[in-house]
């Protein structure tokens, strides 16, 4: 039987069994290397690169851990895009998507419809380590994570519930459900109404040694068709590396990445001598210019109606943040301290 987490329970996220789960499948500490590590992120990602690196100075694999970093996102009720609170598909259930790639093997791992299962992209890097495949889906996936030892919990908080009702209470009036007076609903709520949530976070690390790792983690587009994969959970999509050239990741709407493979085409740049920045608007106007052929993309005047947001960092320490029409920041730790940096917006 699966309980749900409480706000206590969450701030204790990182101890007992999270914390076991976490470590199921990470690489002993090693030495620490003469490099300085860095990592990158979403805007929702302070917590986790400043995680990251303080894990990397103390000898540990990037991927590792950008998994223990992304792991404080993916516990956290208040983020409704990512893990436990996540917004549920259209049926109410929360499913979740993570995928891992890691520089020094290129190695890579990837769950997608998980349910009850807190954090995916740990159960990613265990397929990566202990399958011969690369990605594992629904039941098969949580089969796999409990065999391994990762707990079920129910991943819907009270808020995410009271806000899929809304969602489903005024999507149609021609059901048979009678929404709430907008006075009894809670404020919270109906600012969630507001727009269609697709958050997701990215992580990309450099550790001491110049290896890199990098990891996406998503509940997805909320109130999706039950069984939708976005792109967070497939490489070159929402997150590709090489370890000799650079890490690369993606958040906003999954499927103009999935057919335009953004995350490969942007380290591709980079290894052909493109400036990180450079790659990334590259494969932004890409983006722009395939999917707007296709009027479930754009407006009557032919603009993307879509947000995506693309963040990498390369084998030598440079990082970059772009964005689509509207303004974005992203997180960084330089080795130093975590800060919001600006994204570089491309206008259409």
């Amino acid at each position: 039987m699966s309980h749900p987490l409480s706000r206590r329970d969450f701030l204790a996220s990182t101890s007992a069994a999270s914390l076991a789960s976490l470590m199921i499948g990470a690489t002993p500490a090693q030495p620490p290397g003469p490099g300085k590590p860095m990592a990158v992120s979403s805007a929702n990602g302070i917590p986790a690169v400043t995680r990251a690196v303080e894990l990397m100075q103390t000898g540990l694999d990037p991927l590792d851990a950008a998994i223990a970093g992304v792991a404080i996102v993916e516990a956290d009720p208040k983020d409704h895009s990512v893990g436990y609170g996540g917004l549920p598909n259209e049926d109410g259930v929360v499913e979740l998507d993570a995928a891992v790639m890691h520089g020094p093997t290129h190695g890579a791992g990837a769950v997608a419809s998980l349910r009850n299962i807190l954090h995916p992209a740990a159960v990613a890097r265990l397929v990566m380590k202990r399958t011969r495949h690369c990605l594992l889906v629904g039941d098969g996936a949580l089969r796999f994570a409990k065999t391994h030892g990762f707990p079920e919990v129910d991943l819907l908080t009270e808020e995410a519930r009271k806000i899929w009702l809304r969602w489903r209470e005024t999507r149609s009036n021609i059901d048979d459900w009678i929404p709430a007076p907008e006075g009894e609903v809670e404020p919270a709520v109906l600012e969630a109404m507001k727009t269609r949530i697709t958050g997701t976070i990215h992580c990309s690390a450099l550790d001491t040694h110049g290896n890199l790792g990098c990891v996406t983690t998503t509940s997805g587009l909320s109130y999706k068709i039950p069984g939708r994969v976005g792109d967070s959970p497939i490489f070159g999509a929402g997150l590709y590396l090489d370890n000799t050239v650079a890490s690369a990741g993606s958040t906003g709407v999954g499927e103009v990445n999935l057919v335009n493979c953004s995350s490969y085409l942007i380290v591709e740049n980079v290894r052909k001598g493109m400036a990180l920045k450079d790659a990334m608007i590259d494969a932004l106007k890409r983006v722009v210019a395939t999917t707007t052929r296709n009027p479930r993309f754009r407006d009557e005047q032919g603009k993307p109606t879509f947000r995506v947001n693309f963040y990498g960092l390369t084998k030598t320490g440079d990082y970059a943040g772009v964005c689509l029409i509207t303004p974005a920041k992203f997180a960084v730790h330089d080795g130093t301290s975590a800060k919001l940096v600006d994204c570089e917006v491309l206008t259409v």
